[in-house]
């Protein structure tokens, strides 16, 4: 068994930390003493993380995001599973361009989609209500989760469907006992990707977000445009906090490869 060599592994070490440094940066500067950003600081404090606190628009903007990435989410997976079953397992014409017409938001520049959007609600008197953010942010993410899915399920041997339904099971017998459990590491995945994408999305929902619908980034945005103190940065460094318990307690109870990528 071949070992790394040492210039490899010091390569693959100034790399990650070249990935991480802004993060780590960033954690660094929340704990400063001083009004501003600054780094090196010349006190260590808490006073910004008790701040978030006290910013009563940080937590409900947090709130509004969690909700909004859950439902558009699981809306955006709703639609994925039976997009993927249908363009994995039946061949007819046009069938590429309409994958390549699901997939088209990756394509399209979200300050383009989100100048589309405030348009059409304009004109349609559609602004200001949750549900139709929400729609906005399912087509936004909606490849993310189809992509995931579409990939669990090419290649999936039907020969266990097709003998359930043989044998006379209904057909949301057989997806619900047989198909979904096949396919749930791949919609694991794209539900997990589309929840992160919806979670962080800024750039179209800045332009159709309303102050009753204002997300986290949409505040944080907000925020930094007018103000020069590390709130900010403490509410950043919470977050990537928080991401990280979230993934290191995935991945210690049903493993990160089986979630992104369907390994057994």
């Amino acid at each position: 068994m071949q070992k790394n060599h040492a210039f490899a592994l010091t390569y693959h070490a100034f790399f990650i930390l070249f990935i991480t440094a802004p993060l780590l940066v960033v954690v660094a500067v929340s704990f400063t003493s001083l009004g501003y950003i600054s780094l090196p600081t010349e006190g260590v404090s808490l006073r910004w993380f008790y701040a978030i606190l006290e910013e009563r628009q940080f937590v409900d903007a947090f709130l509004m995001s969690a909700w909004l990435a859950l439902v558009s989410a699981s809306a955006a997976v709703a639609l994925a599973i039976p997009a993927a079953l249908g363009l994995a397992n039946y061949r007819f014409p046009g069938r590429n361009a309409l994958t390549a017409f699901f997939l088209s938001p990756l394509m399209i520049p979200h300050v383009v989609m989100g100048i589309a959007f405030l348009r059409f609600f304009n004109q349609a008197g559609f602004s200001g209500s949750f549900g139709w953010l929400s729609m906005t942010h399912v087509i936004v993410i909606f490849p993310y989760a189809l992509r995931l899915t579409l990939a669990s399920v090419t290649g999936l041997s039907r020969d266990a469907e097709l003998a359930a339904r043989s044998l006379g099971a209904r057909p949301h017998t057989v997806f619900r006992r047989i198909v979904l459990p096949l396919i749930l590491p791949g919609v694991a995945g794209g539900w997990m990707l589309a929840f992160i994408q919806s979670f962080d999305e800024v750039t179209m929902t800045i332009f159709v977000a309303t102050p009753g619908t204002t997300t986290l980034p949409v505040a944080m945005y907000s925020y930094i445009s007018q103000s020069i103190d590390p709130l900010v940065a403490s509410l950043s460094a919470v977050l990537i906090v928080a991401t990280t318990i979230t993934m290191f307690v995935l991945d210690r109870l049903v493993g990160l490869d089986r979630v992104l990528v369907g390994k057994g």
